[in-house]
Formats: C-alpha cells, structure tokens, sequence
C-alpha cells in the first residue's frame, strides 16, 4: 500500500480509538519516527507496521487491555533495559504490552527501534522506483524554547508540519494533544498562526493553542476562565487559562479531553472577526 495511504489508515485508527489506546499508539508512532526518520509506514493485517533496512521493525497492535508493539527479531536484539514484558516464549519474536498509564521508556524504546532497524540489513524498505529529486525544503528555524518558526496557513497539513519539526520529548506531547483535539472535536478546524497551532470551530472561533517553551509545552484556553474545573495557570488575560505539560507529565487525558469539548462549545477568540 503507498506511503500515504498506509499513514492516512494509521491517523483514522488512532482518532477512532476512543479512549487512552488512541494515544499511547500516536506517543509510539512519534517515538519511531524520531528513532528512524527514514522508516516507512505501512498497514498489513489490519494494523499499523514501521519497516526500516529492509524488513519488518514493529507492528503496533491494538487490544482491548493493552498496545502491544511486536518485534518479528525480538528475540535476538540486545534489550538491556528489559523493555520486553510479552512472547517471551517465542524462538524469534518478541513483544512489548503497554496498558493504561503506562510510561514508554523513551531512551531504550529509540534504542531498540535502531537495534531492530540495524538487525534487518539489505537495502532501505522502500524499494519503489525512484524519483526525480526535488529540491529540499529548508528545515524550519527554531525560535526561543525549540518552537519552530513556520509561515501562517490555514488546514491540518501545516499543522502536522509544525509538530513534525518540534524538537525532542515536546514533539510526542505535541502529537498526544493534537490526537486529542481531533478525538475531542470532530468538526475541528486547524490554523498555524504567529508560530503556534490553533484549533477553531467554524463560525465561532480560536478556542486553544499551544506554544513550545524551554521548559514546557503550553496549551493556551481563549476562554479558559469558563471551564471547570479551572485550568491550572493564570493570565494577564482575565478570560485565558494556561495548562503547562513538562518533559516528564502524564496526559490526563480524560480532564483534557472534558476542557476540549467545553471549550470547543464557547464563543472562540476571533482577533480578526473572521470565523476559521
């Protein structure tokens, strides 16, 4: 199946997951691409499958209970932080189960993607007929906090552009957010505007944005001071509420998901008076 269409049936399952799974898969998507920037996408049996050096590195199963990544060489890569909880038993295969509230391992997660990658060997996966090159895009600047600088447009392309050049551990939080929204808001409209995604409904208004610091990710709710429970962080803005997501935070994704939804529903901010 074409690149695209394989990642286009990867972003329709992951939204269509209605609970904590949709988001542990986007946070392991993220952690492949960044482990393997060349990996290809590709969707066998129902299910999403990352190749790289010419073979199979992982499968990202779906269950009731769990997120389970297979790995078809498991058995013969180096797993030093003992990532490997399931298949244990195979000559070959191995796997890793995450159910709800489970924490990745960042570092041994990229570790062992690279490892699998390596394992592989042969020629690059995507074996298709090459094309003419095309002049390459200039990766975008990176302002103060690691928040890339990318031109204003309208639509979910730009947006998935910014996130894709979001630096570090930031970049799977941005992702997790972004996953949420579309859960939260089917009808949801997307903008890059002032370097910063923003998230609208038609007709009524910007009503979230999220912005890269040094320190933190930070989610700003137009009309924050409407939502209850109250997010955490204050404004120079009396009607704007703030939610700081630092490196090591858990998404909770049901509170989030509750202040998407409430916020969504609200008059947005409209600084133009034109509705997105």
């Amino acid at each position: 199946m074409p690149d695209e269409s394989a990642a286009a049936l990867i972003d329709a399952k992951i939204i269509a997951l209605p609970d904590w799974r949709g988001a542990t898969l986007a946070r392991l998507r993220a952690l492949v691409q960044q482990a393997l920037p060349d990996a290809v996408e590709e969707w066998k049996w129902n299910t999403p499958v990352w190749s790289a050096g010419g073979g199979i590195v992982c499968t990202g199963e779906v269950y009731k209970q769990v997120v389970k990544l297979t790995f078809p060489k498991g058995a013969a890569l180096p797993d030093p932080a003992e990532l490997f909880n399931s298949s244990l038993e195979g000559k070959v295969r191995r796997a890793i189960d995450f159910g709800e509230g489970a924490k990745p391992n960042t570092k041994a997660l990229k570790a062992l993607f690279q490892a699998a990658a390596a394992a592989n060997g042969g020629p690059p996966a995507n074996t298709a007929p090459k094309k003419t090159a095309k002049p390459k895009t200039p990766e975008p600047k990176l302002l103060v906090g690691g928040n890339p600088q990318v031109a204003k447009a309208d639509g979910n392309a730009p947006v998935q552009a910014f996130i894709a050049a979001i630096p570090g551990w930031k970049q799977a939080m941005a992702q997790q957010v972004d996953a949420l929204v579309d859960r939260a808001v089917p009808e949801v409209c997307k903008a890059v505007k002032w370097n910063s995604p923003f998230y609208g409904v038609p007709g009524q208004g910007w009503f979230l944005s999220f912005h890269c610091h040094t320190r933190y990710l930070k989610l700003a709710f137009f009309k924050g001071a409407a939502l209850k429970p109250l997010p955490p962080e204050a404004s120079k803005q009396p009607e704007v509420r703030y939610l700081h997501l630092h490196e090591h935070d858990t998404i909770d994704e049901a509170l989030l998901l509750g202040w998407l939804r409430q916020a969504s529903a609200l008059p947005g901010w409209n600084p133009s008076k034109t509705s997105p």
